[in-house]
């Protein structure tokens, strides 16, 4: 090769060696095939997955675990469609992801060839920025500017789509190192004002609290968080995505806010005179009735992407930045505040409204996740999927460390959890990864056992199985006068045959006191891919809960005797 010039292909897979790329997750097919051959020679390592969708997921949960980007390679058509629902949960969550998609020649765009999609026109909205190229010369500046755009300031995916022509004719051009972007500015520290006028308001401030989101995992700010608690003597509470930004174990921290948030974090919030986000973006499930979220409450809010404010929530102080760096600058102006009287008010929240669930009346889900905290010590990475065994980790199974937790919050994709385990799995192979996964979404990418069993990865999968599509039924139940439709899951296959089918451990839980046995005979597994199956009671309900329009006031707390209203709000 060495006299002779490199195709557009082996000219992309050099450029992404050298961004560092261990591994890509993909799926072959016509219009890829140059860069597919051009990866037999490359030191990536390929990782044939059973479905694009479950190539997305992973690539995502291989940059949520490690920080990098992840990178999908798919063909075109129904290949590169798979990608969309992975796209829209990465930009939904601000992950890093890059999508190689191969495409028809160049001149037949537009023209409705064999397996021909505009995938960058179905994609303009579920990625931070596209290319589709026409010209081999522009592989290494666009590969170049794609890592920097995806990994830069609110991070998000890149979708490079490559015409068959562009990837198997030659590439002279050279390699790029440097981006020239005039029109993308990435914020790092925050403006000084804004600062001080942030710590006066926080200083001041009788009963504040910390509201911690996405942004501080991907800043790692959480060490910053703590410090500035500690120093304010103020609460702090996450959202879903902000789990393990700071530790959950803290004496200051109340645990999770939200729709399904803990009760006393959702007291907090709701009682205070001052709340500051940080790198969180007042999502729908966090404020409930905007009218009535903390309305006496002063309001300040870190982000790095401007965008975010005034969107949902106008905030008295808005500072565009790094969390991190931005807390770093806040910390020395603040004074410690007058709070003591707020923490004692906080624990009596905490004391009266703890977390239960019933000890009775067969296998509960939340005994499962608590015993899973147990036996993993809280070391583990955990990703989910969504509905109610969601929650219930997000309640049960608290983070300490950044990146430790991985889950589809914006989008809410079932199918996500056990392919975004892999990811996590190949690129944090010394840890312990396990995927909580509902029946109903494990169904949707459960081929990705092929994966994990191929690669002889120890990834464990936990299948919280009620036979129903639980969070749905859940609402059927409270607002629709239980007129179920669409929930059972009748039909399931016998989901420790079907992982045994493809060459994977597998095991059940049926009573109660096999659980921590079974879990830690899962957690010690390491020669491969591992499946528990727990088949816990079928209708059980995920308390507290703020009903989707309803304003913080409005949680419950246990299962109303009287039916509820529809909810005003959306899911």
């Amino acid at each position: 090769m060495e006299n002779r010039v490199p195709t557009g292909a082996e000219k992309l897979i050099q450029c992404l060696e050298r961004e560092g790329v261990e591994y890509i997750f993909g799926y072959s097919g016509g219009a890829a095939m140059p860069i597919f051959d051009a990866l037999v020679d490359s030191s990536i390592e390929l990782i044939l997955v059973r479905h694009e969708q479950g190539a997305a997921h992973m690539a995502d949960g291989y940059a949520r675990a490690t920080g990098k980007p992840g990178v999908v390679l798919v063909t075109s058509g129904p290949g590169a469609t798979n990608t969309v629902t992975g796209l829209l949960t990465s930009q939904m969550d601000s992950v890093p992801v890059i999508v190689l998609a191969g495409q028809t020649i160049s001149a037949m765009l537009g023209k409705d060839g064999f397996q021909e999609a505009d995938v960058t026109g179905i994609t303009y909205a579920v990625v931070k920025h596209s290319y589709l190229l026409k010209d081999a010369a522009d592989i290494p500046r666009a590969t170049r500017e794609a890592f920097h755009i995806a990994t830069t300031g609110r991070p998000g995916p890149v979708l490079i789509d490559l015409p068959k022509d562009v990837t198997q004719g030659p590439c002279e051009a050279p390699f790029v190192d440097e981006v020239d972007l005039p029109g993308y500015h990435v914020p790092s520290h925050g403006d000084d004002v804004a600062i001080r006028q942030a710590a006066e308001i926080l200083s001041n401030a009788k009963r504040p609290v910390l509201y911690v989101g996405h942004g501080a995992v991907i800043s790692q700010a959480g060490k910053a968080v703590i410090r500035l608690a500690e120093k304010l003597r103020a609460p702090i509470v996450n959202t879903l995505l902000g789990k393990g930004a700071a530790d959950e174990t803290h004496p200051l921290h109340l645990g999770m806010l939200g729709m399904h948030g803990t009760a006393y974090a959702n007291k907090a919030v709701d009682n205070c005179d001052c709340i500051m986000a940080i790198g969180a973006r007042w999502d729908d499930r966090i404020t409930g009735k905007l009218d009535e979220f903390c309305v006496d409450a002063a309001k300040i809010h870190i982000d790095i992407d401007p965008a975010e404010f005034g969107k949902m929530v106008t905030a008295d102080v808005a500072i565009a930045g790094d969390a991190r760096l931005v807390l770093e600058e806040l910390i020395p102006q603040v004074s410690t505040a007058d709070t003591e009287a707020w923490l004692d008010q906080c624990e009596q929240w905490r004391k009266r409204y703890p977390l239960k669930y019933a000890k009775q009346g067969g296998l509960r889900a939340q005994l499962v996740l608590d015993k899973l905290h147990e036996v993993t010590q809280g070391d583990a990475v955990i990703t989910t999927d969504v509905g109610q065994h969601q929650m219930w980790a997000a309640q049960f199974c608290l983070s300490t460390t950044n990146r430790h937790w991985i889950s589809s919050g914006g989008a809410g994709t079932m199918g996500f959890g056990f392919p975004a385990a892999i990811g996590a799995q190949l690129g944090c192979p010394d840890k312990k990864v396990w995927a909580v996964c509902g029946d109903g979404g494990f169904q949707m990418t459960q081929a990705e056992l092929a994966t994990a069993a191929i690669h002889k990865l120890p990834v464990k999968c936990l299948v919280i199985n009620n036979n129903y599509l639980g969070m749905v039924r859940q609402w059927q139940e409270l607002f629709f006068e239980n007129r179920l439709s669409g929930v059972d899951l009748v039909g399931n296959p016998d989901f420790v045959k079907l992982a045994q089918a493809y060459g994977v451990k597998a095991m059940r839980i049926k009573r109660p006191s096999d659980v921590e046995r079974i879990l830690s005979e899962a957690q010690a597994y390491d020669e491969g891919p591992c499946l528990v199956v727990a088949e816990v009671v079928k209708e059980d309900n995920v308390f507290p809960m703020i009903p989707a329009g309803a304003p913080l006031s409005g949680m419950i707390v246990e299962k109303p005797k009287e039916q509820m209203a529809k909810p005003t709000g959306s899911t």
